[in-house]
């Protein structure tokens, strides 16, 4: 009796924290491809390198159904629980911010460089970024879509789901109505791919890339041995070590490792921290800076993101 008591007790306590999982946050966003092909582009100069983006805010001030079939996806995916971040207030959001960086700058006169979709994803801090692409088909008087749904984890660009169809032919006119009725019958599944993923980021670590670098000014690279923990050992082996001890299960791989450079990919870093907020990359290389600031390092060293999901600590100044 008492271990069917016991047996009850784990259950219940199991469906109580399946009920209770976290969902991940989210941000739908037109496509690329669908940016590109109805004209809504921007240029942007990327270290001397013309770059072509999605102008997401032209789309959504020209295009009344997109704005209308973004707002059914949102809502279709708030009636699931999962919680949204709205395209349309993070990029005011994002102007703002613009405005404040445009008047900073560094000691030396020079600005902040920023490729404006890594912007757009930093400010709005959604988990999973929901790429939305739709055609619309005319047959007679009535009218079908053909849609495609994939869902990006933000930090890594990797697709971990997808869902794609189209649907009966209506004489519905309202492009939202005809998604939704073409997307009802594949959102339950794309959603559980979505809540798999983020599950697997609760238990395995955000998957992020660290890469150590130093200045060519700096007095020493990363082969300098120095005695730490009592093991003298070169710069770059403590790194890693301080890698695998702050990582998730030890989880990472190290790609690439010379005197001037040290590349970590496949790098779990925890979702939260010890205080319970959100993780990023900056936050988690913050201990490696200090630590190696202190003796019997005594390196300045500079922290520099790449996006959401890459940073650097670079030795030898900021």
């Amino acid at each position: 009796m008492r271990k069917l008591i016991i047996l009850v007790a784990v259950v219940i306590s199991s469906l109580m924290v399946a009920g209770q999982a976290k969902k991940p946050t989210i941000m739908v966003v037109p496509s690329d491809n669908w940016c590109i092909k109805n004209g809504y582009t921007q240029i942007f100069d990327e270290m001397g390198t013309a770059k072509t983006l999605p102008d997401y805010k032209m789309a959504l001030q020209n295009e009344t159904d997109l704005l209308m079939t973004i707002s059914k996806i949102n809502t279709m995916m708030a009636d699931r629980g999962f919680p949204l971040v709205n395209l349309e207030s993070a990029l005011k959001n994002m102007e703002q911010e613009g405005a404040e960086i445009a008047m900073l700058g560094s000691k030396s006169g020079g600005g902040i460089a920023e490729n404006p979709i890594d912007v757009l994803q930093r400010t709005a801090n959604a988990d999973i970024i929901i790429q939305l692409t739709y055609v619309i088909n005319l047959n007679g008087p009535q009218r079908s879509i053909t849609f495609m749904l994939q869902g990006l984890d933000a930090y890594t660009n990797k697709q971990i789901a997808g869902a794609q169809g189209t649907g009966s032919p209506s004489f519905a006119t309202d492009t939202p109505v005809l998604l939704e009725e073409a997307v009802l019958s594949h959102i339950d599944d794309f959603n559980s791919r979505l809540q798999d993923h983020f599950n697997d980021l609760f238990e395995n670590g955000r998957e992020i890339v660290f890469q150590a670098r130093v200045f060519d000014t700096s007095a020493i690279d990363l082969e300098e041995e120095f005695t730490f923990k009592g093991e003298t050992l070169e710069l770059g082996e403590i790194i890693e070590d301080w890698v695998s001890e702050n990582t998730v299960q030890n989880r990472f791989n190290t790609s690439t490792y010379t005197e001037n450079v040290i590349r970590f990919d496949q790098v779990r870093i925890p979702l939260y921290d010890e205080r319970g907020r959100a993780n990023d990359t900056r936050r988690w290389i913050r201990d490696l800076r200090t630590m190696l600031g202190a003796a019997p390092f005594n390196q300045v060293c500079k922290i520099y993101t790449r996006g959401l999901g890459e940073v650097w600590l670079i030795v030898g100044e900021k």
